[in-house]
């Protein structure tokens, strides 16, 4: 398969002058983010026209379109980013699309996206106006801000609490074996959510600063409606030297099939049962106000994202957004095993997730969230503590155990 094959041009890339570049300092810093290299050398996949990433950002249908052409704006630098995401704010009718939109105006920065994120600190959706509020304050000061709603908590979950993440990665696709040509597929968190599945973090007080749960849930996998999960186990080390908020660096290593079609739970090529890993380093804020088993509630979360994934760029070149973004096109994937080959996908993303007032009470929900985990990672489909089946982390819908 060439660049040429699929419509793709290998010209026309912004590069910044190399000197410029090396004076900012060590090429051993400099040079070690493979993302950062990547993004500037990889073609963009998605095919539409500025005018239409325009368009269906703000009139298309989904609202899962809608939220990544916002996200394409801004990775093209289109001149009416800012505007664009601003009328959508505005006016879209998804409080999730309008909260990443504020999320997208933050990557952009400068003093024309704070005056837009300002203008929604007291929207009528309080949570739009927290992400708001959020947002200028880490912009201003580096550092969140919340505001004072009362808060519900359920001592009988599994989880302490339960935070919607929400994740914004770039997936760059190795598009030959030569190593020169990489495709980009810049995924906002619905797009994210809708084909690898939504991520929660589950922390427990007692063990969140070594341990932590990371649960999948991808929807609409199962003819039977029923969530297909896959849960992580990631262990690490928090720093408290800052009062209020922890430093992290988690892994992730855990063993799941990786199925030889590249879409989750297909296995008319079958499958290898093989350790998968994942890496995410970030910061946690705790919430005095909200008392958790004598312990502070984490009320936000950040940070970044690291692993590898297996895309069949095959079943995509030509094929429209929503022909691409369906629920498990493209499975996480590992380097250093026997199917380490297919691994083709690097996957970089930042991560976002704060406590979120889901039923609409005016109090923002700690754990009410639906999880199908364990506290210890295991698949628990009807939630009640107890693994389905004892070690197993992922869905059993397929023989892959077999």
């Amino acid at each position: 398969m060439t660049l040429q094959s699929i419509g793709l041009s290998t010209g026309g890339r912004d590069r910044a002058p190399e000197w410029e570049h090396y004076l900012k300092g060590d090429p051993a810093l400099l040079n070690s983010e493979l993302g950062d290299i990547l993004d500037r050398d990889a073609v963009r996949l998605d095919i539409r026209t500025n005018d239409q990433v325009a368009y269906e950002a703000l009139h298309h249908p989904d609202p899962m379109v809608r939220e990544q052409s916002l996200y394409q704006a801004m990775d093209r630098r289109l001149p009416e980013a800012i505007d664009l995401i601003a009328e959508s704010i505005a006016t879209d009718e998804s409080r999730e699309v309008r909260w990443n939109a504020l999320w997208a105006l933050e990557k952009i920065g400068g003093p024309r996206a704070l005056q837009v994120i300002e203008r929604h600190i007291n929207d009528d959706d309080a949570d739009v106006g927290e992400w708001a509020k959020l947002f200028s304050s880490e912009l201003r000061t580096g550092l969140p801000a919340f505001d004072n709603r009362s808060f519900t908590w359920d001592s009988d979950r599994t989880f302490d609490e339960t935070i919607l993440l929400n994740i914004h990665c770039d997936v760059y696709v190795a598009l030959d074996e030569t190593g020169r040509n990489w495709g980009k597929i810049s995924l906002a968190p619905q797009g994210l959510a809708r084909s690898y599945g939504q991520a929660h973090a589950c922390p427990n007080t007692d063990t969140r600063n070594q341990k932590l749960i990371i649960s999948k849930t991808l929807s609409g996998l199962h003819d039977d409606g029923t969530p297909h999960t896959e849960n992580f186990v990631f262990r690490g080390l928090t720093n408290h030297a800052n009062p209020g908020r922890g430093s992290f660096y988690f892994e992730s290593r855990g063993l799941r099939p990786i199925f030889l079609s590249g879409r989750a739970d297909d296995d008319s090529l079958g499958h290898r049962n093989e350790m998968v890993a994942a890496k995410r380093s970030g910061e946690w804020t705790l919430d005095p106000s909200i008392q958790i088993r004598g312990e502070s509630a984490i009320r936000y979360v950040r940070g970044r994202v690291h692993t590898w994934g297996y895309v069949n760029f095959d079943t995509m070149a030509g094929s429209s957004l929503e022909e691409v973004l369906f629920p498990g096109n493209s499975i996480l994937g590992t380097l250093d095993t026997p199917t380490g080959p297919l691994a083709n996908a690097f996957i970089v993303g930042t991560f976002k997730g704060k406590l979120v007032d889901w039923d609409g009470d005016d109090k923002v929900n700690v754990n009410s969230l639906d999880i199908y985990s364990t506290r210890d990672g295991d698949v628990d489909s009807n939630q009640d503590g107890i693994a389905d089946i004892p070690g197993v982390q992922f869905c059993p819908r397929t023989n892959w155990m077999n």
